[in-house]
Parts: structure tokens; C-alpha cells; sequence
């Protein structure tokens, strides 16, 4: 219990600016408090002593205004930041090294009692201020969900969920296409907003232009390995060089 206890500590200063002691963090920070009661709580629930481990639980939400259901399931190095309104319900698993803010909640969108009604974060999960992700789905590893974000559905490891309903938003994806895009030397991120109905089309632009040029790409190079053989299979008038005219496009983006 004291080793879970350190390592609460310790990711609290790791994490957090703002605190300067282990003994500030000991006896000022609710989350920390939440966490350590909803373990004798968690503990009661699956001895099968339902009551004292609701009222337990019931204890913890007067004391700090965190409602962690006593069977859910927590990991290790959980920090739950500020905490005021957030709520975690029975079914929900958070993962180790995970970081939660206030007003997040951990809900369910079933009345099927024993099913799997609620969340599960994975390892290092961010979830912001006054989010709320409702059903049986996961948050996988290292994925962020945005302050106020309302998530309705899986969201993949690394990604980022925002809005609401929640969009999806894939750094390497975008990553890649904004690389493609500047070898044809124009930017839309630097015309059009990312949620922008005109954005989108153009995204789904570069990612056909760009799947295009490599197929293209995979063409010449076979007909050159063929070329060495046959000099008649390559033929006098294809065009071999790019010719995207990046300007004309900004232009008509303007």
C-alpha cells in the first residue's frame, strides 16, 4: 500500500508544476485522496462486502467531489488533476500512467446490468477537462482525448479525439500528407481549417495524388528494368517528369 503510495506521490510532482512537496501533495490534493479511499473501496467490492465499499466510495465524493464507482478498476501512477465532477463508473478499467482533469466522465450508455457499460483507457491516456467518453469501448495506448471532446467510439492509440461528437485526428496521418503535399509544393493546412468541408476535399486530394505518384513511381521503374532487354518496350512520347501546378491551385483556393 505505501509503494502505490510513493509512486501516487511521485507521479503527482512529476506531472504537476505546481506542487513543491511530497507533504503538499500528501494533504492537498484531492485526487491523490479519491485514489487511496477508492482502493479500500475497490478492495471491500471484490471481497463482496457491497456496502461499506459504496459507502466508502460515498465518503470519498463528499470529501474531494471525485465519484469512482468501487468497481472500477485502477492502475498504477493515475493522476487525476484538480478532480472536482469527475465521475468513473463500475465497469470502467483505467490504465497505469494515465492523467485525468476535472469534470471528465467515465460513463456508460447501457442499462444491461453486468455488461461491459463503460470505458477502458489504456496506458498513458490524457484525458482533458469536462470530457466525456460514454460506452464499452477503449481509449487505446497514448491517445489524448480534448477538453469538452464528447467520444462515442474507439479511438486508437496515439490519435487525439476532439469535438463533439468527437473526430478522430491521426498526427502520423496528417503528418505524412502534409509532407506530400509540400513536394508538390503547396500547403492546404495553410489555406483552409482543419474542419473545414473545402479541407477535407482537399486532404482527400493530396492522399489520391499522392498514392498516385507512388504507383506511378512502381510503373516506371518496371519498365525501365524492361527497358534494359527490350528497347522498344519503352515508349518515345511519355511524360516523365511532375508538372503539379502548386500556385494555380493556392490561387484558387484564395
Amino acid at each position: 500500500m505505501f509503494q502505490r503510495l510513493r509512486e501516487d506521490i511521485a507521479c503527482i510532482l512529476e506531472r504537476d508544476p505546481a506542487a513543491h512537496s511530497k507533504f503538499e501533495v500528501l494533504t492537498c490534493y484531492p485526487g491523490l485522496h479519491a485514489l487511496v479511499m477508492h482502493r479500500w473501496a475497490h478492495a471491500c467490492w471484490t471481497n463482496g462486502w457491497r456496502w461499506p465499499a459504496r459507502f466508502i466510495s460515498h465518503l470519498a465524493r463528499f470529501f474531494t467531489g471525485i465519484e469512482i464507482h468501487p468497481g472500477a478498476k485502477i492502475g498504477r501512477r493515475v493522476f487525476i488533476d484538480h478532480g472536482m465532477g469527475v465521475v468513473v463508473g463500475e465497469t470502467a478499467e483505467i490504465g497505469d500512467e494515465c492523467t485525468i482533469y476535472q469534470g471528465v466522465t467515465l460513463g456508460g450508455t447501457s442499462l444491461t446490468k453486468g455488461a461491459k457499460r463503460h470505458p477502458t483507457l489504456g496506458k498513458g491516456v490524457i484525458v482533458g477537462a469536462n470530457s466525456q467518453v460514454l460506452g464499452g469501448f477503449t481509449v487505446n495506448d497514448g491517445a489524448r482525448v480534448g477538453s469538452n471532446a464528447v467520444v462515442l467510439k474507439e479511438v486508437p492509440a496515439g490519435a487525439t479525439a476532439v469535438g463533439n461528437p468527437a473526430r478522430i485526428i491521426h498526427k502520423e496521418q496528417d503528418a505524412r500528407r502534409e509532407e506530400a503535399a509540400a513536394r508538390m509544393g503547396f500547403s492546404a493546412y495553410g489555406i483552409t481549417e482543419s474542419d473545414d468541408p473545402l479541407s477535407q476535399a482537399m486532404k482527400g486530394l493530396i492522399d489520391n495524388a499522392a498514392g498516385n505518384a507512388h504507383q506511378i513511381a512502381l510503373l516506371w521503374a518496371a519498365i525501365e528494368k524492361l527497358s534494359t532487354t527490350r528497347q522498344d518496350c519503352v515508349p518515345t512520347d511519355a511524360q516523365t517528369t511532375e508538372t503539379f501546378d502548386a500556385e494555380s491551385l493556392s490561387q484558387l483556393m484564395k
